[in-house]
């Protein structure tokens, strides 16, 4: 009997994120596992892991799409344009968890990903939205007598910093003092960087060991201080947001969405 559920593709099945998902969606009461998408030359291209359930196992992402209605991706920038066209042209669902985005990757990727429905944010679970609109409302309230930092510490394997959740952050920020976050953002202080600008949004980056995620958004005061705190213990809240993602996005029209739009925030 054919599986009533919904088919999705995972892109970069083979990761930690990719994993976590496979591992969710076995018994997932609506979406089930219906391709992996590889990057070329990948051992699971010619022979698949037993726990698949028999997915389709490709390096061709419009393969993967034209037999699946969802695609969720936590893959690598560079990967993200071409699965937004396969996804734009099959008519699927593009959830993008992927971090490290520059402006002019991201323009690409909109263009690339017209008339489907995109989902993209740093950061995919509940806590860490509400942190971000916490963040902006509290940037809102406070004046910039109040310097704002953001820290975050992962893993010792990631590669990007800051991570995309602090840019999240940052934005959220930004966004609640009514600037943009280029013009007002701090990173990579080191030596005699001079006097802190008023109204600058620091960025600092730790990384070692297995840390899932911790995120801090400090508004430090004249002789106070205001701390909003995420820390993360387990990355399959991530994969649960991107699979709630990817389920809410296919009752959307096309355009671009993020987890703000997913969560009703």
């Amino acid at each position: 009997m054919p599986d009533p559920r919904i088919p999705v593709t995972i892109a970069g099945a083979a990761g930690r994120m990719g994993r976590a998902l496979t591992g969710l969606l076995s018994d997932h009461p609506r979406l089930c596992l219906g391709a992996c998408l590889m990057r070329p030359g990948h051992p699971w291209l010619s022979a698949p892991p037993a726990d698949l359930d028999g997915a389709l196992i490709t390096a061709d992402a419009a393969a993967a799409l034209q037999a699946t209605r969802a695609v969720i991706d936590f893959t690598l920038p560079q990967a993200a344009a071409p699965i937004a066209t396969a996804a734009s042209a099959a008519g699927a669902v593009h959830v993008l968890g992927t971090s490290g985005f520059a402006e002019a990757d991201i323009a690409r990727l909109e263009q690339a990903g017209r008339g489907a429905v995109t989902i993209r944010s740093g950061n995919m679970s509940l806590g860490v939205n509400l942190l971000a609109v916490l963040a902006q409302q509290v940037a809102a309230a406070l004046d910039a007598d109040f310097d704002i930092e953001i820290g975050e510490i992962h893993h010792r394997n990631k590669i990007d910093a800051p991570s995309g959740t602090a840019m999240m952050l940052g934005e959220a920020a930004a966004a609640g003092r009514g600037v943009r976050l280029s013009q007002v953002a701090l990173r990579g202080r080191d030596g005699h960087h001079g006097v802190r600008p008023r109204g600058a949004i620091g960025f600092s980056s730790l990384r070692g060991g297995d840390v899932v995620g911790e995120h801090d958004v400090w508004f430090a005061g004249p002789g106070e201080r205001l701390i909003l705190r995420h820390v993360a213990t387990d990355r399959t809240i991530y994969a649960r947001g991107a699979l709630k993602a990817a389920e809410w996005g296919l009752s959307q029209p096309p355009g671009q969405y993020s987890m703000l739009d997913v969560l009703g925030l």
